[in-house]
């Protein structure tokens, strides 16, 4: 085919199909209708001769030169939206882009609609999503296009990923109002390594493993808790401490949210616990662009304005 003869906005649908894996959400990516993005991937097949994407089931898997092109179009559309938006600068009314983020329940409860609110008053043709942190590898994520962004506990990442500290997250204890093991003890005080290790304990567990950093703290002192419960969300832990005996370790930002409505009561470990930072990763791609840029700036005034804490600017 002639190249001065190619429609580039084939480029766009193939990216949006390599990234979605799926005619419907590929047009909702893109703003096109399922018969307009089928169109294209006819015309994508004729030009690359080549099948791209076969379905199964309910996804269309890319073939093997499909697999190839994708990261060479993600980043060739990537250098002209940067080349426009350098020329024009940022105009924020007019951004159509959908950002894609990775991080736990405690982010969908208490971050996500915060930041949606101000995101759409600003750039209301901007579209946010927060992908389960279970999902998988961050920086298989991040390389493929598949997330824009991962707030996460410190993780080992390659040189070509970008961080900022967001804040520290610190562990409390969280029981029920109505649990008698701890009747007794004061609000927010420490609770009796006696109790602590007595009682049974839920755990969030993204892999259902039954430890975790508590764990590892708690073996330096040569003693171990009851892990009897391991769930994929915060929400789900705190839900079976409110009905029940367990006790949980959570991030105090969460407890603080969710103590009022869940009738919890919150305590200090008995142990001192690393008090891990939440950070905010990317692909350094995007370090310089500047709808990007913009995005995480929105993320950290966000986590700012809940009070978690306060990062060093860009």
């Amino acid at each position: 085919m002639n190249f001065n003869a190619l429609d580039l906005n084939l480029i766009r649908v193939f990216d949006a199909l390599a990234r979605e894996r799926s005619v419907t959400r590929a047009g909702d990516r893109i703003g096109l209708s399922q018969p307009a993005v089928s169109s294209a991937l006819n015309r994508l097949r004729h030009v690359f001769n080549d099948p791209l994407f076969v379905r199964q089931g309910n996804e269309m898997l890319p073939t093997p030169l499909a697999g190839e092109l994708a990261e060479r179009a993600r980043l060739v559309l990537g250098e002209i939206e940067e080349m426009v938006r350098t020329r024009r600068g940022l105009e924020l009314a007019e951004l159509d882009r959908t950002f894609t983020l990775l991080g736990a329940d405690f982010f969908s409860m208490l971050l996500m609609p915060r930041l949606s609110r101000e995101v759409s008053r600003h750039a209301p043709n901007v579209r946010l999503r927060l992908l389960d942190s279970a999902l998988g590898d961050v920086a298989r994520l991040l390389q493929k296009g598949g997330i824009d962004m991962a707030l996460e506990r410190p993780l080992e990442v390659p040189d070509w990923i970008s961080s900022r500290l967001l804040f520290k997250s610190p562990f409390v204890l969280i029981a029920s109002s109505g649990n008698q093991a701890v009747a007794a003890l004061p609000e927010n005080g420490p609770m009796p390594m006696q109790i602590f290790c007595a009682l049974p304990h839920a755990l969030r567990s993204i892999d259902g493993s039954m430890s975790g950093m508590v764990d590892d703290a708690l073996a330096a002192t040569g003693l171990r808790r009851r892990v009897t419960l391991a769930l994929p969300h915060f929400q789900a832990v705190a839900l079976a401490v409110a009905s029940g005996r367990h006790i949980a370790a959570v991030p105090s930002q969460f407890a603080a949210a969710v103590r009022h409505d869940l009738k919890l009561r919150v305590f200090a470990p008995p142990l001192d616990i690393p008090v891990p930072d939440v950070r905010l990763y990317w692909h350094a791609r995007h370090d310089q662009d500047a709808a990007h840029r913009w995005m995480r700036e929105q993320v950290i005034e966000a986590v700012e304005e809940l009070g978690w804490g306060s990062a060093q600017r860009e």
